[in-house]
């Protein structure tokens, strides 16, 4: 009698157990779904966060970032320690310092130029750029430097462009002496061929390689490969254009160029322009205020 009310009353607390687990599971459950509804609403909120500080920062950016050409010594390359330098990036840095900005040397790709602008992920293009041509392309600064294009040559019998005749000419894509070679087909037409390359440096070493014959380019880049590293090369007397240097900005954004263009008179005021510019050819070349 004993054994079967102590069974019966083991198997009432069992069953009570049970019931009492059951609940629990179901409270467990809901409490889940509680705490995992919490986390949810809390990762929204934090993505929310994150989204509203990332448009601040964009409104609050303070960065100068400048596009270039890293393989355009002397206005823009990448020296012996790996680093960006050249005299349009000091420039620009020294103007970016002025005005409290953050300076960001950008390396693009010269033919993307454009697409780099318009898309926002520089704010202008200072690198030897031509003004001659792209007037109305973009905002520009003053012309700060003058210069030309012209030929370069190797062969020491080469001594004008009528010597062009039947020889190969080299010069980098998408650049104002392609662009000024394309505008004289009566000289072009006497080439043997007229070829394009992404970068000067190619071309230099074509033509010390005697690859090609000469090269069109920059007069200022010209020289300083010439005079700067001892290249024994030769730039014809006869110009191919005559034109300017200028800061090109997206068409249109005329805030950053003023604020740009008033720094860059300020630097001439002063003599720190004047101070880059011996540093990197010897002498003062610029034309900014004379």
């Amino acid at each position: 009698m004993k054994k079967k009310l102590l069974g019966t009353l083991l198997a009432a607390v069992m069953t009570a157990a049970m019931l009492a687990g059951c609940g629990n599971t179901g409270d467990s459950s809901d409490s889940a779904d509680g705490e995992k509804d919490a986390k949810t609403e809390d990762t929204e909120k934090k993505a929310d966060a994150s989204e509203d500080a990332k448009d601040e920062a964009a409104s609050d950016d303070n960065t100068f970032t400048v596009g270039f050409d890293q393989e355009f010594p002397p206005m823009g390359f990448v020296d012996e320690n790996g680093e960006f330098t050249g005299f349009d990036l000091e420039l620009a840095e020294e103007v970016a310092n002025r005005l409290g900005m953050k300076f960001v040397p950008q390396p693009i790709s010269w033919d993307a130029k454009d697409m780099e602008l318009d898309s926002g992920t520089i704010d202008c293009i200072w690198n030897g750029f031509t003004m001659t041509g792209r007037e109305d392309q973009y905002t520009w600064s003053e012309p700060y430097l003058k210069n030309a294009q012209v030929f370069v040559v190797a062969d020491s019998s080469i001594k004008t462009r009528e010597d062009l005749a039947g020889k190969i000419v080299e010069v980098q894509a998408d650049s104002s002496a392609e662009a000024a070679l394309k505008e004289d087909p009566d000289l072009t037409g006497t080439f043997a061929q007229l070829q394009t390359v992404p970068d000067y440096n190619t071309a230099v070493m074509d033509l010390q390689q005697g690859a090609v014959d000469a090269i069109a380019m920059d007069k200022v880049v010209a020289a300083y490969q010439i005079e700067g590293r001892g290249e024994e090369l030769t730039i014809l007397d006869d110009e191919l254009q005559a034109e300017e240097y200028g800061i090109g900005f997206k068409l249109g954004n005329t805030d950053l160029r003023d604020k740009v263009q008033s720094t860059l008179e300020e630097m001439a005021s002063d003599g720190k322009l004047a101070e880059i510019s011996t540093k990197w050819f010897g002498e003062d070349i610029t034309t900014v205020g004379k």
